[in-house]
């Protein structure tokens, strides 16, 4: 708990007047030497004293922020300082602080103080430069310059309390903070002749020029004082390894096919997708910071794929088939490019100002990060559906890296680089969905399995030049092992999501089977069950109930499992290294229909359930087919095919050999279809608003009306079995009954929020759960754990991860 403190910063202060009156400032600082002497006299070295620290209260002066402050503390075991860290704010750090000495004392926190007060009698702080390195070299060799002369009205005493308050050696400042104060309000304190001949130094004459061989020897020592302080060895920072909580009504998106966060270059923020009134829009949340806030400007539907630029300055995200960046504090969204491909799948901020991101026709583009035309700079090889995937940046836009998938589900998968000055590309390690490079050296990246690894990789041949070291474990790793939940900044920060459980899971991560009732109480399915599902995820329950399909990730692939509920057996159903998802029950329960793309084209394969005879394909179709819905009486099949705004849903006469009819058929996305039990009635949910909303029409003749369901946001609908409700999840992830009234035409008599969703797994499009054949009891799915109020994945933040990565590569 801290006190609220209203008012401003010294910095505020300063930043406003640039220069405070002698007196004001002298006042300010007496008080914060008194604060500091009893800080220090219980044992406390503040080391980060500055004006951003110091909070005026009615004018009265507060120090703050204690973040890095020196305790002595039992329970910590010794004292900071034994790591020879080298913390602070430069302009302000003393020079035993700059040169990371073990011991810190009282006299360094006297130092920082009179760098203040140095700051507010003549508008700038007693040394300067370009970076750094620069003011921490100044600090170290370079006497600053008297407060007299920069601004004549300062009293001597002052002057010489500031002087000897700023000495190099710590032995001849003031022991502690009260003796500076008493010095600044003495009027008879003075100090010996250093502080004068200081001064009289810098005035060249006729008597005591500097000869030739003076000016040599200068710059002889200060060479040799720069590359001591350059190349003498440093302090090894501290890798801290913290999980990273967000506040309730800002939690992070859980989109499966997208990346949902990207970190900041110096790692002190980052940016992720976050809830909005409707879709999503990105959050910032600041390393000091407990709330993220969110971005104006960044509303969006669906993932968007942030990335920051390499200043830090700018963020860059996808909406609507377009690329827009807006400023890191929010405001109007420019335009970049457009024709964006629709299934964002990351972009790459190079360091020449260039954005490289994928199309609509599968190839990667580059545009300037200003707009303009973009020219295309990798395209799929021949007639093979090649698709390129989470492209990242190489120094000096040299290239990037990015994944190479097969087809829709991404089979051989790998991560390649492309040479953006020769156009060539070349793989660089198999089984890799995303790829980043590290400034020690390495291309680090994520297996499908959650493995972390680190190659050693040349940036002038764009080539490995070693074997690849494991280095981290436990990455969740969602869409069936193709979108890792990882980011890596060029500072060496990382953030990752733990694939041990949580949001829609990692391939791979342990999940249950669970019923809902329809108040929300929860139960495992088969306790002595767990399992490891495909990143889309999807099951079906039989139509008698007593038995479930779904797709599993075990050995060999993803395949088509049969488990009979509650706690009998399971089997698989399938066996082949393609894809094989979103199982359907014949109306009859004697087979399992599913989706795969084991031949070409993604198409519909059915087999018995029992497990007996082969797998056959029912149904194929020019474009993948993404979802087969088969009425109840056997007579119709509702399938959708397409993706990225280009789906079309068709009706197709199952028991004659007629032509598929496309139903509809739009600009927008209309998915997650789902008939009606009498086969009347056909429900699915649109973006045409702007948002997904859940409809209804009649079926096969959709244009004999339509009926919005929802309010406020819907998607994923599925009939219950009485066929008088309709369930769907609404735009605050709750599970809601809405009671249908058919006696004139159709007409929504109620809408009943019945559970929240948020701790099971759901999918955008495809109707992800199923409903007990008496319309009580949802089976969900959800992370191991959630059954017992434990499910959700950590973020965790690692800072100055590459300490570690070289620890385990070896310097």
């Amino acid at each position: 708990v801290m006190p609220y403190i209203e008012g401003e910063t010294l910095r505020d202060k300063l930043t406003r007047e640039h220069q405070l009156g002698v007196d004001e400032a002298v006042r300010i600082t007496t008080e914060i030497a008194d604060a500091l002497d009893y800080a220090h006299r219980n044992g406390v070295i503040h080391r980060d004293i500055k004006p951003e620290n110091i909070l005026l209260h009615d004018g009265r002066p507060m120090v703050a922020d204690f973040g890095i402050a020196l305790a002595v503390s039992a329970a910590a075991g010794g004292r900071m300082t034994e790591t020879g860290l080298s913390l602070g704010t430069p302009h302000y750090m003393s020079p035993e602080q700059a040169t990371a000495e073990k011991e810190l004392t009282a006299r360094s926190d006297v130092y920082s103080l009179a760098s203040v007060l140095y700051e507010m009698l003549t508008g700038e702080p007693p040394h300067s430069g370009g970076s750094a390195q620069a003011i921490i070299m100044k600090i170290v060799t370079d006497t600053a310059r008297p407060v007299t002369e920069l601004r004549k009205s300062v009293p001597p005493n002052v002057a010489a309390a500031v002087a000897r308050a700023l000495e190099k050696v710590a032995a001849d400042r003031f022991e502690t903070a009260a003796t500076f104060a008493e010095a600044l309000r003495d009027p008879h304190f003075s100090v010996a002749l250093p502080v004068t001949m200081a001064a009289e130094a810098r005035r060249p004459t006729a008597a005591r020029g500097w000869q030739p061989y003076t000016w040599t020897a200068a710059v002889v020592l200060l060479a040799a004082l720069a590359a001591w302080g350059w190349f003498r060895p440093g302090p090894v920072p501290l890798v801290g390894r913290y999980g990273l909580a967000l506040p309730a009504g800002q939690e992070l998106a859980e989109h499966g096919s997208h990346p949902v966060f990207a970190l900041a270059p110096d790692g002190s923020w980052i940016v992720y997708d976050g809830p909005a009134e409707s879709g999503g829009q990105l959050w910032v949340k600041q390393r000091d910071a407990y709330e993220a806030a969110p971005l104006p400007g960044t509303a969006h539907q669906g993932g968007s794929a942030p990335a920051v630029s390499p200043d830090g300055e700018w963020i860059v995200f996808t909406t609507g088939g377009q690329l827009r960046k807006v400023p890191k504090g929010g405001g109007s969204a420019i335009t970049v490019a457009d024709s964006v491909s629709g299934v964002t799948r990351g972009v790459a901020w190079l360091d020449d100002g260039t954005i490289v991101y994928r199309d609509i026709l599968n190839r990667l583009r580059r545009v300037s990060d200003v707009g303009g035309v973009s020219e295309v700079v990798w395209s799929p090889p021949g007639d093979r559906d090649i698709r390129p995937r989470l492209p990242t940046p190489l120094p000096d836009a040299r290239g990037v890296l990015f994944s190479q998938c097969l087809g829709g589900s991404c089979r051989d998968q790998a991560l390649w680089v492309l040479d953006l000055e020769s156009g060539e590309d070349r793989e660089v390690a198999a089984d890799a969905p995303q790829g980043w490079f590290a400034s020690t050296g390495h291309v680090v990246y994520v297996r499908r399995d959650g493995g972390v690894f680190a190659l050693p990789f040349d940036l002038g041949s764009l080539a490995p030049t070693g074997p690849a070291v494991p280095v981290l474990e436990g990455v969740n790793v969602e869409n069936g092992g193709l979108l890792p939940r990882f980011a890596l900044s060029l500072s060496g920060a990382l953030l990752m999501k733990a694939g041990s459980a949580g949001g829609t899971g990692a391939a791979g991560a342990p999940s249950e089977a669970l019923w809902v009732e329809r108040d929300g109480t929860v139960a495992p399915v088969d306790p002595d069950w767990n399992f490891s599902t495909f990143g889309s995820r999807s099951w079906s329950l039989s139509p008698d109930g007593s038995k479930l399909a779904i797709a599993i990730v075990a050995s060999g692939g993803v395949d088509i499992w049969v488990k009979q509920l509650d706690r009998g057996p399971v089997q698989r159903l399938t066996v082949h290294p393609a894809v094989e998802q979103r199982p359907r029950w014949t109306p009859d329960g004697a087979s399992v229909r599913f989706l795969s793309d084991r031949d070409s084209v993604q198409s519909v394969y059915e087999r018995r359930a029992d497990g007996t005879g082969t797998a056959e394909r029912v149904l194929e179709m020019e474009n993948v087919i993404w979802e087969a819905h088969e009425s109840e009486d056997g007579a119709w099949l509702a399938v959708r095919t397409g993706s990225g705004g280009a789906d079309t849903v068709w009706a197709i006469r199952a028991d004659a050999d007629s032509a598929p009819v496309p139903i509809l058929a739009s600009e927008f996305d209309e998915r997650a279809v789902s008939l009606s039990p009498d086969g009347r009635w056909i429900a699915y949910h649109s973006n045409e608003t702007g948002q997904d909303e859940v409809y209804v029409r009649p079926f096969p003749d959709v244009s004999g009306g339509k009926w919005p369901i929802s309010l406020g946001g819907g998607r994923i609908p599925l009939w219950a079995h009485g066929g008088g409700e309709l369930f769907y999840v609404d735009g605050n992830d709750r599970m809601v009954a809405a009671q249908l009234d058919f006696s004139t035409s159709l007409a929504v008599t109620e809408r009943r929020v019945l559970f929240s969703v948020e701790d099971y797994y759901v999918n955008a499009n495809y109707t992800l759960w199923d409903i007990s054949p008496d319309d009580q009891r949802f089976l969900m799915l959800g992370p191991l754990g959630a059954s017992d109020g434990i499910g959700g994945g950590a973020l965790i933040l690692v800072e100055n991860w590459f300490e570690e990565l070289r620890t385990k590569v070896g310097r």
